[in-house]
């Protein structure tokens, strides 16, 4: 049997996707599993680890049987998965407590001491990334002090690949390289861990996984994980990429300059560096590519499409019931509805930060912000409101890009938004840019179907892989009279929230919402 084609799979923050695909880049399959996060207190978010994997082996199974390929075709599997969610594990390797989320935002006092104890240009210099509660060093911090008998019991910290590629029968728990950085002991220009940061956190080596770079194997599919997924036992597996920078892969950004763009459950944004970068700001954040040796410089927000699902559920639930009952698409009705709103929203100014504030802000107490409701405003202009704010957003962390001095070359948009093309004339309005869409839309899974090709030979590079594969679909030309009104919305969409921030309503407002 010859053994032609290549499986991906993301594990992002809501669901599990996995897609079969010809090795020029073409969809045979897809299966797609649905997931709840769980909130404890208002800014903790935890998941069952154990579902997601769950929910990933069944997509892969969906997949092959959508595909109506002979699975024995399948040359190789690699992973895509939601970064910097925190997995401690005993010393059997079970589970000790839920997956603490990349969005989990309940170790701010643990941000404050990593702060007393390194200086913040220092953590910087050594990371690349500013301090925050996203990331795995304050986690463990937090279950160290408020979970210790958990903590005694931790001989295992991974992330979510690590876990799945466990799951599917890898040799060990292996971390891939652009991963590692979000532990916040990993040093992204020396390509290793930085003992200094880890003695100041007593935090022992031991506890964290093997660091392989993307496209490396990791082992064969089990016995077990084949009567699970379907793939047959001993299939290659390969080391994969956090979600993002698999999408930077799946999106073609293996160039230096070419920039993805993600509007999913949450956004990022990301373009690929050959040159070793720090952004003395602090506002964005450098990860290591997934093509060895180049970096990426990154920005990301907590929640994007993901508040525009809320809005879905909880604002247009007439409409959902509605666009149910015809069998319409319910997101195909949203979009007439913004469609119908002129560019600005009637002059309503809308902040998404329902899961706190990242790029460039970096604000844990940020929250979802309306501003300017009169009586002349509809649900079609709260539509409108809801998507030009997640857009926004992303314009902001685009602007803090481009403030860097790195030049854009090219724009690819991917995630589910879009599909609307209004949404995605949208983004090249805010932008100001000219922006692409991709014939395979699911960046990330694509991403790790290339690394996977990578990574059994298929492919001499990764960077080769994605050239074969990746395939551009439209284009979207930016209107300069639309980008004026949206230039103007930005300075009050800025004010907005630093009068918000400055003015201690944030910290006051979230000191009230820890009572409930």
């Amino acid at each position: 049997m010859i053994k032609d084609l290549l499986v991906g799979v993301d594990l992002g923050t809501t669901g599990s996707k996995a897609g079969v695909f010809t090795i020029d880049g073409n969809m045979l399959g897809s299966g797609y599993y649905e997931y709840p996060c769980i909130y404890p207190k208002p800014g903790w978010v935890d998941q069952d680890v154990e579902l997601l994997v769950e929910s990933a082996m069944k997509a892969v199974k969906d997949a092959l049987e959508s595909s109506a390929v002979d699975p024995d075709r399948i040359a190789g599997v690699s992973f895509s998965a939601q970064r910097s969610c925190t997995i401690f594990l005993d010393e059997d390797n079970k589970l000790i407590r839920p997956m603490i989320s990349w969005m989990d935002n309940r170790p701010v006092d643990e941000v404050a001491e990593i702060n007393s104890r390194v200086k913040a240009e220092k953590y910087l210099e050594i990371t690349g990334f500013p301090n925050s509660t996203t990331w795995m060093l304050p986690k463990m911090l937090w279950l160290k002090k408020n979970e210790p008998e958990n903590w005694k019991k931790t001989r295992r910290v991974v992330q979510l690949q690590d876990y799945i590629l466990s799951a599917m029968g890898a040799e060990d728990y292996f971390c891939d390289v652009s991963d590692a950085r979000y532990y916040g002991l990993w040093d992204p220009y020396a390509f290793k861990w930085n003992e200094e940061l880890l003695e100041t956190f007593e935090i022992d080596k031991a506890l964290l996984p093997e660091i392989k770079p993307s496209g490396t194997p990791a082992g064969r599919v089990s016995a077990e994980a084949s009567k699970r997924c379907g793939l047959p036992a001993g299939t290659p597996l390969v080391v994969g990429a956090g979600d993002q920078n698999a999408a930077s892969v799946g999106a073609g950004a293996v160039h230096p300059g070419y920039m993805f763009v993600s509007l999913g459950t949450a956004g990022a944004t990301g373009i690929c560096l050959n040159h070793e970068y720090r952004d003395p700001t602090g506002r964005t954040f450098v990860t290591n590519h997934p093509c060895y040796g180049d970096w990426m410089l990154e920005g990301y927000q907590p929640a994007a499409a993901g508040v525009f699902r809320w809005f879905r559920d909880e604002i247009a639930r007439l409409e959902s019931v509605n666009a149910e009952k015809s069998g319409e698409n319910i997101y195909d009705v949203l979009s007439a509805m913004v469609a119908s709103v002129p560019p600005g929203a009637k002059g309503l100014v809308f902040i998404p930060q329902y899961a706190s504030a990242a790029t460039p802000r970096f604000n844990p107490e940020a929250r979802g912000v309306l501003a300017g409701m009169t009586f002349a405003h509809d649900r079609n202009c709260l539509a409108r409101a809801y998507m030009e704010g997640i857009t926004m957003e992303m314009n902001d962390i685009i602007r803090s890009v481009r403030d860097t001095g790195n030049e854009i070359k090219a724009i690819r948009i991917l995630g589910g938004p879009t599909n609307s093309k209004v949404w995605n004339q949208m983004q090249a309005d805010m932008y100001g840019l000219e922006v692409d869409t991709l014939e395979v839309a699911d960046a990330a899974v694509l991403g790790a179907a290339i690394m996977a090709g990578a990574g059994i030979g298929i492919f001499e590079s990764i960077a080769e892989g994605a050239d074969a594969m990746v395939k551009l679909k439209d284009r979207y030309i930016p209107n300069a009279d639309v980008n004026e009104v949206y230039e103007q919305q930005y300075k009050l969409y800025c004010r907005l929230y630093e009068s918000l921030e400055q003015g201690g309503f944030y910290s006051e407002l979230a000191a009230f919402q820890n009572r409930f």
